[in-house]
């Protein structure tokens, strides 16, 4: 499997500074493995309106797919000397590196965070990369078509639900904030739509890492020259999940 693969699935592609190329010539069996977790992955509608707090059922899910095909967290420390003597060190910690005989790919998941952590995990890959301890740095983020049509799978699974007050909510084990219900009360719309607006904004909003939001970095020379390989994960991958 290839790039190609993910395309042809829906998800969005970009490589830079040739790293497709160098996935393909040198890192062949890490791009297979990217390829196959990416391939297999699901989403269910419930997982993005319950979540909760720290990390996502989503990314548990991906960070053991990718740790089980050898996509480990690594610490890298680089030092340095003069005459010797220790002037300065820099700690950088991956959540997954593939490393081989032939070099290291280096793996970020920002499925819902803020997005200047892009920042981060693109400058952290240039560094890397200019000492030589990665080849190729992969960003996995949430796509464009999941973007845009988030609001939409949560109208459709509250519908489905027929939730019609904050009652009809917590029966299904999701309770909006404070601040959350003052909004949607004070719209006086259908509540169904009117959560889903104001839930959306609140946890997938513009300002969380989105494949847009990504491609300003890379747009601004965010990670250059790295070679960089960004995907976005699509609405495709969502699934119904069963009434309780």
């Amino acid at each position: 499997m290839n790039l190609a693969t993910l395309s042809a699935a829906g998800f969005d592609v970009a490589s830079l500074n040739h790293a497709e190329a160098v996935m393909v010539r040198d890192f062949a069996k890490p791009l297979g493995e990217l390829c196959d977790v990416l391939t297999h992955m699901q989403v269910l509608d419930s997982e993005l309106v319950r979540g909760g707090g720290g990390e996502s059922s989503v990314t548990q899910r991906l960070r053991q797919a990718f740790t089980e095909r050898g996509w480990k967290k690594r610490k890298m420390v680089i030092r340095k000397t003069v005459d010797g003597r220790e002037r300065a060190a820099t700690t950088h910690q991956i959540d997954h590196v593939r490393e081989t005989k032939l070099g290291s790919v280096a793996l970020e998941i920002e499925w819902n965070n803020k997005d200047p952590f892009y920042d981060r995990d693109l400058e952290n890959f240039q560094r890397l990369h200019l000492e030589g301890a990665i080849s190729v740095g992969v960003v996995l983020t949430r796509g464009r078509s999941l973007q845009q049509q988030m609001r939409d799978i949560v109208l459709e699974f509250a519908l489905v639900r027929d939730i019609k007050s904050l009652h009809d909510l917590a029966q299904i084990g999701v309770t909006p904030t404070a601040r959350q219900q003052s909004m949607i009360e004070a719209s006086g719309g259908e509540f169904a739509k009117e959560w889903a607006r104001v839930f959306v904004a609140d946890k997938f909003g513009m300002a969380t890492t989105h494949w847009d939001k990504l491609q300003e970095r890379v747009r601004r020379g965010v990670g250059n020259p790295c070679p960089l390989i960004l995907i976005g994960i699509p609405s495709g991958v969502v699934a119904k999940s069963k009434q309780s």
